[in-house]
């Protein structure tokens, strides 16, 4: 991401967005096992193995046009007649071709030996079993070379690159029938509180629906992860104790929503420390200041807030990049734009906020930023009226028209670009 502001955090204590990341990112290991799949099962997967060519495209020198294969000294001037000699659609195997006459040829069809240039048909006159040519022909013109795209054990696709549909087509045309890609990361999401419903249940006095674990579950579905789903836990220490190891257990990572604070009801963050060890920090950044990272055992622990913005945006500044790096993928820091703020910003935080926000066409056709017009953590609708986050530096005012850095969700959810 591409950051113009002042990245020393401003409050007392706190980490900076970039520091914070870059703790994560240095205990993000990279998935080691690998399995075969057919091309047609490799969709979204991320590639393990180079794949290498190991044939030449095109395979053989073809006509980039439908025209005339020609000699070009068998065509002194304009207005050369030759005889034509043969017919070469694409697929077949041609004859040599005779001396002073022209072979009708078609968009991919073989050169045949001895003729040197193409003609397209635009510059050429049928007479009978004849042809004029109207142009002089340059040597080579109009001919695609063998191996001009792709030369036989030179690497198409390289190791680390999430498998698009191009990629496919792309294998399949040297004729590679089967992938090394890395296995799925199995993500394990924990939620727990006694007040948490599942939704269809009957809402009670004091209760909430789960929105969360949807939120997370959908989240790590769209980046190909295997998601574990942990269930319901009891709000106790023992039943989240059980459940946390559990996790570990099954998963590569761990990732709970709340629960990592200091109340007498939280009881993640002591049930991560009972079985391994637990950050907690507090960022300098708005929404989303307190993230907990650690391990249970061997198993990375990432916990985020519990008000559902919050956990929206920290997972995708902190988890995403986490998570596809330990996919093994070559690009995995998330990045921004460069746009125009449509809003002014008379009184910025002193932590850098990532805020709800869409990017919209402007009157004049440029591309500007609308805000939320809320900065409530706690209105989830808000992720759904907005296409993005647009940064908003520590301690800078905004005005209306000045540049400002915008984070597209079809950047940040699933895999983006990357």
């Amino acid at each position: 991401m591409n950051d113009t502001c002042n990245c020393t955090p401003t409050t007392t204590g706190l980490k900076s967005y970039e520091e914070a990341l870059e703790l994560l990112l240095q205990h993000a290991v990279p998935v080691q096992e690998q399995e075969t799949v057919p091309l047609g099962d490799a969709l979204g997967r991320i590639l393990a193995e180079p794949v290498r060519s190991t044939i030449d495209v095109p395979g053989w020198d073809n006509s980039a046009m439908d025209g005339y294969a020609v000699r070009v000294a068998d065509v002194p001037e304009e207005g050369t007649r030759l005889k034509v000699s043969q017919h070469i659609p694409a697929g077949t195997a041609p004859e040599p071709l005779e001396p002073d006459t022209a072979a009708r040829i078609f968009t991919g069809a073989p050169i045949p030996e001895g003729a040197d240039a193409v003609v397209m048909q635009e510059q050429t006159s049928p007479r009978g079993d004849e042809v004029q040519i109207d142009t002089l022909p340059e040597p080579g013109a109009n001919i695609r070379r063998a191996g001009e795209d792709i030369e036989a054990g030179s690497v198409i696709v390289e190791a680390g690159t999430r498998l698009q549909p191009q990629h496919l087509g792309l294998a399949a045309s040297v004729g590679v029938g089967e992938l090394t890609v890395k296995r799925p990361l199995k993500v394990a999401v924990l939620a727990s509180g006694d007040e948490l419903l599942m939704p269809g249940e009957p809402l009670k006095p004091g209760m909430i629906y789960n929105s969360n674990i949807f939120t997370v579950s959908g989240l790590l579905q769209a980046m190909g992860c295997e998601v574990i789903d942990m269930g319901q836990v009891a709000d106790t220490l023992e039943a989240t104790k059980e459940a946390l190891a559990e996790a570990a257990e099954r998963a590569d990572l761990v990732i709970a929503s709340g629960g990592v604070s200091v109340g007498e009801e939280d009881h993640v963050r002591p049930a991560v420390q009972a079985l391994g060890s637990l950050d907690l920090w507090k960022i300098a950044i708005r929404p989303g200041k307190p993230l907990a990272f650690g391990h249970i055992g061997d198993t990375p622990f990432i916990g985020t807030p519990g008000n559902p913005v919050s956990l929206f945006v920290t997972f995708l500044l902190f988890a995403r990049p986490f998570i596809l790096k330990s996919l093994g993928l070559n690009e995995y820091r998330n990045r921004a734009i460069r746009t125009t703020a449509a809003f002014d910003w008379p009184r910025p935080d002193k932590r850098r906020e990532f805020h709800r926000a869409r990017l919209e066409r402007g009157a004049d056709g440029e591309n500007i930023v609308e805000i939320y017009p809320s900065r409530s953590s706690a209105v989830l609708s808000s992720v759904t009226w907005a296409n993005g986050l647009v940064i908003l530096p520590e301690n800078h005012v905004i005005r209306g028209g000045e540049p400002v850095e915008f984070m597209p969700f079809c950047e940040l959810i699933g895999w983006g670009s990357a």
